[in-house]
């Protein structure tokens, strides 16, 4: 299978009322598990490097993994950029071979972010390449608090940006490690009452279970960010094989022992984005 855009998987994904998962990648272990995971599952993956992956990673580096598991991979995969900060982390990340970016400008007024949102995903669809856009802050388990999305603000954003996909403040927070309260669904009805495009909650791993399946049957959300639940589940990994033998030294030897646990949690995290048409 090629490597796929983001609009190519999330469209379908609209449609059929399904979710597909953005999974946040540290290396390349996490990266190997996933797609094994998403093989297995027969469901697209949305590979993505964020701002803690690229300052441990170059992007040129980056966009080569991406692209080497995505064209060995049977089912669609996405190299996609997660919270871009600037025109220039963009377009560095097309130059690179990335076939999505993200642009975060929710910290910003909105008439800002829609101009700059709107200049960054026009400078990647002449690329050939998707662009994800937010409205409203997803803020940070312990740190800065949410501003939730204006569903009036929404619809402007969507219409005058073009993104493929919008990133909304719905209840969810970034970096949660058990499930919380859950999401807002009378302000995710109200924006999608006024909006057409896939709806994107980051902060996935803080969304009970069943709600996240709920909603993406049932929704206009068609992708859900996971880092957290996986890093936990790499970390749990990590330290069972690296205590299983203390004597051991040899990277490549405890490493592989933690694709394939962490490859198993992948997949029960893909089951709980809602039931693929057959």
């Amino acid at each position: 299978m090629t490597l796929a855009t983001l609009s190519e998987v999330l469209q379908p994904a609209l449609r059929h009322g399904y979710a597909v998962a953005g999974v946040v990648t540290l290396g390349w272990e996490d990266m190997m598990a996933y797609v094994q995971a998403a093989e297995a599952e027969g469901r697209p993956l949305i590979l993505q490097a964020g701002p803690g992956c690229r300052a441990h990673t170059p992007l040129p580096i980056l966009g080569t993994m991406f692209r080497t598991l995505a064209e060995q991979a049977s089912v669609p995969v996405v190299a996609h950029l997660d919270h871009g900060y600037s025109a220039e982390d963009c377009r560095i990340a097309i130059d690179c071979g990335f076939s999505s970016v993200m642009f975060d400008g929710s910290r910003k007024p909105l008439a800002q972010n829609i101009a700059e949102t709107a200049e960054i995903a026009e400078m990647a669809h002449k690329a050939g390449v998707s662009c994800e856009g937010e409205i409203g802050f997803v803020g940070y388990d312990g740190g800065e608090a949410s501003n939730g999305t204006d569903p009036s603000e929404a619809a402007k954003f969507a219409v005058e940006t073009g993104v493929d996909a919008m990133a909304v403040s719905v209840g969810n927070v970034h970096l949660q490690q058990d499930a919380g309260k859950g999401l807002d669904v009378d302000r995710i009805r109200a924006i999608e009452a006024v909006t057409n495009v896939p709806l994107v909650i980051h902060g996935g791993s803080g969304v009970p279970t069943e709600q996240r399946k709920m909603l993406a049957e049932t929704s206009a959300i068609s992708k859900y960010n996971i880092g957290t639940e996986l890093r936990m589940a790499f970390g749990a990994a990590l330290h069972e094989a690296v205590t299983r033998d203390p004597a051991r030294f040899d990277r490549n030897e405890i490493l592989k022992e933690v694709i394939d646990p962490l490859s198993e949690a992948a997949r029960t995290m893909l089951r709980s984005m809602g039931k693929m048409p057959a």
